[in-house]
């Protein structure tokens, strides 16, 4: 069972009628399915109409497009000798979630034009101040029972604080775990599993900013063979 935090965006790029680029990296749809790789990005935005007057939306960069997803497979799934269809994916928040900069970037360039053009209002939540309540950690742990998993993958700090902590107040955050990518137990509604804290995809793929720590740590670990672990 896998726990991310909070679920990706498909991006496009707006181009206006003179060929310039008004926004690089645009959120324009949630992602198809959780952990998206990005495939059938081009589908999705070109159903996607905009006024001729405005340009056109093309698909941004392929690394704004599920570059987590990758990198889940590639740096965390496919080491532990397993495919997607062996593992539970979940997130703490089960939708797209706008950062700041996002945010920053959909105020200037697009609510101006919104009147207008007669455009949509964006629906887009912003990442809320608390990545889980009650009902939502209720639904985890039911995913979780539902998944008969006993190992619990958890990617990076969210996770652990905003879900295991309530369970278990063992540990905090990542760096509380004395050995990166060791299995720990702890117990979840009176059930024993075996815990596996590794960073989140974007740190261990270089996504934007990251941190140097987590990635020299997970390239470690990738040499151990991970794959040990779980057999």
């Amino acid at each position: 069972f896998i726990l991310g935090v909070y679920a990706s965006a498909v991006h496009a790029k707006w181009i206006n009628p003179d060929q310039k680029i008004v926004i690089q990296v645009l959120a324009v749809a949630s992602e198809p399915y959780i952990f998206w790789r990005g495939d059938g990005a081009d589908e999705i935005i070109s159903s996607i109409q905009i006024p001729a007057e405005l340009g056109k939306l093309v698909p941004a960069a392929p690394q704004f497009n599920g570059p987590s997803g990758i990198a889940l497979d590639e740096k965390i799934i496919q080491p532990l000798g397993l495919k997607r269809n062996d593992v539970w994916l979940s997130d703490l928040v089960p939708h797209s979630c706008m950062n700041p900069s996002q945010k920053k970037t959909i105020e200037k360039n697009y609510l101006p034009l919104v009147d207008e053009y007669h455009l949509p209002i964006p629906t887009f939540p912003t990442v809320p101040s608390r990545l889980s309540d009650e009902t939502r950690r209720n639904e985890i742990l039911s995913e979780l029972e539902e998944s008969q998993a006993n190992i619990l993958v958890l990617l990076g700090d969210k996770p652990i604080q905003w879900f295991l902590k309530f369970f278990d107040k063992t540990w905090n955050r990542l760096a509380d775990f004395p050995d990166y990518g060791a299995l720990y137990e702890a117990k979840i509604e009176g059930k024993n599993y075996q815990i596996l804290p590794v960073a989140h995809p974007r740190q261990i793929a270089r996504l934007g900013t990251s941190s140097k720590k987590w990635y020299d740590l997970h390239q470690n670990w990738l040499q151990q063979s991970p794959e040990k672990l779980i057999y």
